[in-house]
């Protein structure tokens, strides 16, 4: 289950987050944020091989204790961070990948909204009850 979802623009500044315990949203913001420096790291490493396939996913940014922090990043250079409780050990690499698939869908049905300025917020209802039922299920 995801206790932390994160859409990062392309300028690194956050278009929306979501954690669902709100006592520790500070510490999903910061959590998030320094998991930037690793997916810039990842997307330099892959150079020229990330524009030739179609894997956008980029797996486990970095664990910590309480966390697994997981990476996704767009064509258009827009990043999905999602921070996953490290207890649960049932979370599969192929279910983290469909839920970041399902994310990406949600945010491209965001995008083609013609009332939607790209780059501002994102406020939409149908994304956020998206991002609630990721962040309820229990896999």
């Amino acid at each position: 289950m995801a206790v932390c979802i994160a859409v990062i623009a392309k300028e690194n500044y956050p278009l929306y987050i979501r954690s669902t315990p709100t006592e520790n949203e500070l510490k999903f913001h910061y959590m998030v944020h320094t998991s930037l420096d690793m997916v810039d790291e990842k997307i330099s490493a892959m150079g020229k091989a990330l524009v030739d396939q179609r894997e956008l996913y980029l797996g486990l940014l970095y664990p910590t204790e309480d966390y697994k922090v997981y990476g996704y990043v767009t064509n258009s250079k827009v990043k999905f961070v999602m921070v996953v409780d490290s207890s649960n050990t049932a979370l599969r690499d192929n279910e983290i990948r469909s839920m970041f698939r399902k994310l990406h869908n949600s945010y491209t049905d965001v995008m083609c909204n013609p009332f939607y300025n790209p780059g501002d917020r994102i406020q939409s209802r149908a994304f956020d009850n998206m991002v609630t039922s990721m962040m309820i299920q229990v896999c």
